[in-house]
This record gives C-alpha cells, sequence and structure tokens, in this order.
C-alpha cells in the first residue's frame, strides 16, 4: 500500500482540487449574502450576484458618462503600467547589485550592511517623503515600488550568488578568467532563472505598495477604484475589483513560472511536475 506522500493526482483531479477551494468560497458567499438580504433587502455588505453583474457591466463594458472612458480598462491600464515600471526598474537594480555584492569582498564589506538595514525601513513609512520629494505624480508610486522591493531582490540574488560552487569560480580563474569574464559567463547565467524567481516571490508585496500608493494620491488605478468606492460600501464593485487584482497577480506569477520554466530548462528540470 503506497503511503499517502507518495500518491499523485492525475491532471484533471489536481485541477478540480485546485478549484475547489475557490468553488465552497463562492458557495458559501451565496448562502450568506441570501440570509443577509432575506432579512434587510438593502443589505450591502454582501450584495447578491445580480448586483455583482450589474457593477461588472457598468465598470468594464459601459463607458463613464463624466470621462467617456471604460473606467475599469483604465484603471487595469493605469495600475499595470506602474506595476511593471516598478518591477522592471528594481529586477534591473537587484541584479546590478546583487552579483558584486555576492561575489566581490570589498563590495560586500562596504553595502552589505546598508542594504540589510535599508531592507528593514518600512516603505509606506517613507511615502510622505516620496510625495514631497517626487510630488503627487507616477514618479512618487514606482518610487515606493522600487523602494520596497529591490532590497529584498538584492539579497536574495546575494544569497545565490554566495551558494555558487567555489569550484566553479576556481575553474574559471585558472582558465585565465577575469573577474568580468566570471561574472558574464558563469555568474549571470545562473542568476537570470533566480532573478525571474525573486520577482516571482516579490510580486504580492509589489501589489501591496501600488494599492497603498493609487489609495493615497491618484486620480485613476484599481488602488484609487477601491478607496474611490468604499466611501459609498460599494461592495459590489469591491470585491469584483480585489478578485480581479488577485487574478492578474496570480497569472503574472503563472506567466513567468512557465517562461523561466521555458528559457531555463536545466534550472527547472524535474520542478514542473512537483
Amino acid at each position: 500500500m503506497k503511503k499517502l506522500m507518495n500518491l499523485r493526482p492525475s491532471r484533471g483531479t489536481a485541477i478540480f482540487l485546485g478549484l475547489l477551494p475557490f468553488l465552497l468560497i463562492v458557495i458559501l458567499y451565496v448562502f450568506a449574502s441570501d440570509a443577509r438580504l432575506a432579512e434587510n433587502p438593502n443589505d450591502k455588505l454582501l450584495p447578491s450576484m445580480h448586483s455583482f453583474v450589474e457593477a461588472i457591466d457598468r465598470m468594464a463594458f459601459t463607458e463613464s458618462k463624466r470621462s467617456g472612458e471604460n473606467l475599469f480598462v483604465q484603471d487595469t491600464v493605469s495600475s499595470l503600467q506602474r506595476l511593471g515600471l516598478g518591477v522592471f526598474i528594481s529586477a534591473t537594480l537587484a541584479l546590478l547589485m546583487g552579483i558584486p555584492l555576492g561575489l566581490i569582498p570589498y563590495v560586500r564589506s562596504g553595502l552589505s550592511p546598508f542594504v540589510a538595514a535599508f531592507s528593514m525601513v518600512p516603505p509606506m513609512a517613507i511615502l510622505p517623503i516620496l510625495f514631497i520629494v517626487f510630488g503627487m505624480g507616477e514618479m512618487a508610486k514606482v518610487a515606493l515600488i522600487v523602494i520596497g522591493v529591490t532590497p529584498l531582490m538584492v539579497r536574495d540574488l546575494q544569497q545565490r550568488v554566495s551558494e555558487i560552487p567555489a569550484e566553479q569560480l576556481i575553474k574559471a580563474q585558472t582558465l585565465g578568467g577575469s573577474t568580468w569574464t566570471i561574472v558574464v559567463r558563469v555568474i549571470l547565467p545562473q542568476m537570470l532563472p533566480r532573478l525571474f524567481d525573486a520577482v516571482r516571490l516579490t510580486l504580492g508585496t509589489a501589489w501591496i505598495f501600488l494599492i497603498s500608493a493609487e489609495a493615497i494620491a491618484a486620480t485613476e488605478g484599481l488602488g484609487y477604484r477601491i478607496f474611490l468606492v468604499r466611501r459609498y460600501l460599494s461592495m459590489d464593485v469591491i470585491l469584483p475589483y480585489v478578485a480581479w487584482i488577485t487574478f492578474l497577480a496570480f497569472l503574472f506569477d503563472y506567466l513567468l513560472k512557465k517562461f523561466t520554466y521555458k528559457m531555463f530548462p536545466w534550472y527547472t528540470a524535474g520542478k514542473e511536475n512537483k
């Protein structure tokens, strides 16, 4: 008899088990909503499914009477632009800083304590400073993502570089490789897939900073819309927006994982089916 830890579900079973918690949450919500609306038809805390359909149609498929634009699309595009730029800058800085910190002792001695200390600073605590320095425009929102995410990526890559077997570096030096050659030919190819892993691990944190910044100072964006309608207790708008943000985060994580599997098969060998 096989042990439970050795049993592997089929693909169909795995998909069903993955969807089951979401299905149970929907069913639980429907029952709870019906119960509250039966007591108070004007209850806004748990709106009916019909209210969700109307709100989604109003936000996603009907042009705004004030601006003539599709608010849902406008909010999504604005948020994704900020998020994409912030994560791209963070990943670039992490690559430029993480490799020297992990490879060169003088750089590690000089900058590692600073990076470690900077990573402990709560980014939300310096958000007012960012608004003072950069104003209330896009730069402050992107800067918050960069400040909040970059130190985490840098420390992760630094650790990964330091874990490269010393034998590889010694062999490369024996063959006449300079520090730059070793970085380009030995370190960088091994760090690129780990960089994508670092991006995946910090995407959730980046979303938190994005939504927080948009809630405080923005005129469009997913976070801005959620905090705008909260004053009206519009749960029929808030919950679909939260679900959409969750879906986008899951989608980006999935795409990054598949991209890593495709581009670096040596790194992900044996991982995809686990």
